[in-house]
């Protein structure tokens, strides 16, 4: 099949075609107007010709450099009627292209994949298969502690929340190390949240809420994406990738509202809402993670429907009192194009998770709260300096519902070169 050829413009359309109008067409195909050089514009009209059923592409002509044809494969990107797009050979910067292509792609297509299918242990297989095939040869070691193993080495959050599902909780430790020195320092420890499906437990969500929450793995999929396009990048310090991954199900087993858990750092948590499960699983990763002394901690979770409400899906939200290593990361995001907002977390909302009965609850304790921010003193618990070096990224903008201008429904991969840059600079 021939494909139609897509050829770049600076000048506005004719007003033919209307007013501002991203495309026109010739006996070429379609040219895409772009007068004030903006890669949005470039992402908008591909979603534009996608939606016209045009599924066979070829980028021709002038113009068409790494982010111009980033754009391009982010706006036809679609999970059904994938199409194809003919790209140009892009000299020195095809491997950026092509790496950014293939970590972008192992993210969304996780994120997607069915629960059926994509349980809490596989998760942890196919994130270290996807970094084992990006690694040099023995530069990454992990270990994966599933069911009854966890609860047996104390790891209680991640065990309560799973273990009322017939798929057993697991927990991924993995190492990557491009220098072989075990006692080389930990540049990062990266910390996911991985539910692999979440049903709010007895804190049963309704079916419109619960229909989207394969997805409620999205932090875990855009870490390992990261570490991933980090590594393809030429990143040569020690990263620590933790997974946290369960089923939220309810069962004769299920972990029930007023239980008590108890983690190896000592702090007890009630749990006032099955819902909350997420920070439940977290706890233990940055357990972990704080003992390895790194140079900072950043976790990532689809966390909570409030930073949703306040960002939309247009926008990952970030929570820190690290101003330093969250400017870093806004500069990352700035060089990489891609959109993050920060949100309030302040001492007072970690006295916003009040218990009678335990240290803490696993819900906020005052009638209106900021569910984003208590969420994220919940996790301060159980980072040891959580006033430095320490980030946490509400991920909002992994998955999209329904379609926008510049984004088919689905996951969309958001984020992955912004945290790999990050790495890249420290």
């Amino acid at each position: 099949m021939t494909a139609m050829k897509i050829t770049l413009s600076q000048q506005a359309a004719p007003e033919i075609w209307g007013k501002n109008a991203l495309l026109s067409v010739n006996n070429a195909g379609f040219i895409v107007h772009n007068p004030k050089n903006d890669v949005a514009t470039i992402q908008k009209a591909a979603r534009k010709i996608k939606n016209q059923g045009i599924l066979n592409v070829a980028l021709a002509g002038d113009g068409w450099n790494l982010e111009e044809c980033w754009a391009f494969h982010q706006g036809f990107n679609s999970v059904k009627n994938q199409g194809s797009v003919e790209y140009p050979n892009l000299g020195e910067q095809q491997a950026e292209f092509d790496n950014r292509v293939k970590c972008a792609t192992f993210v969304r297509e996780l994120i997607n994949e069915p629960s059926e299918s994509l349980t809490p242990e596989k998760l942890a297989q196919q994130a270290v298969e996807f970094i084992q095939n990006i690694a040099k040869t023995n530069t990454v070691s992990y270990k994966i502690i599933r069911g009854e193993e966890l609860k047996e080495q104390s790891y209680h959050g991640i065990w309560a929340v799973g273990k009322g599902s017939s798929n057993p909780p697991a927990l991924l430790k993995l190492d990557f190390n491009p220098t072989g020195d075990e006692n080389s320092p930990v540049l990062a420890c990266l910390v996911g949240k991985g539910i692999t499906f979440d049903t709010g437990g007895y804190s049963l969500k309704p079916s419109d809420g619960m229909s989207t929450m394969r997805t409620d793995m999205g932090g875990a999929a855009l870490l390992t994406g990261s570490l991933a396009f980090a590594i393809s990048r030429g990143l040569n310090k020690r990263v620590k990738l933790y997974l946290c991954c369960a089923e939220n199900m309810v069962s004769h087993n299920a972990f029930k509202l007023g239980d008590i858990i108890t983690y190896r750092n000592g702090v007890t948590v009630e749990v006032l809402n099955t819902d909350a499960e997420g920070r439940l699983v977290l706890a233990d990763g940055l357990i972990d993670a704080s003992k390895q002394n790194p140079q900072f901690i950043i976790d990532a979770a689809t966390l909570t429907g409030a930073a949703k409400v306040a960002v939309g899906n247009d926008y990952h939200s970030v929570l820190s009192m690290d101003d330093n290593l969250t400017n870093a990361l806004f500069s990352s995001a700035k060089d990489e194009n891609e959109p993050f907002w920060r949100l309030p977390f302040e001492e007072l909302h970690r006295g916003q998770i009040s218990s009678s009965f335990a240290d803490i609850a696993n819900i906020g304790s005052v009638p209106v709260g900021a569910g984003a921010s208590t969420a994220t003193a919940f996790l301060s618990y159980f980072v040891e300096n959580y006033q430095q070096n320490w980030l946490h990224i509400d991920a909002s903008a992994t998955f999209r519902k329904t379609a926008s201008d510049l984004w088919a429904a689905g996951a969309t991969g958001l984020g992955i070169k912004t945290i790999a840059n990050l790495l890249l600079s420290k």
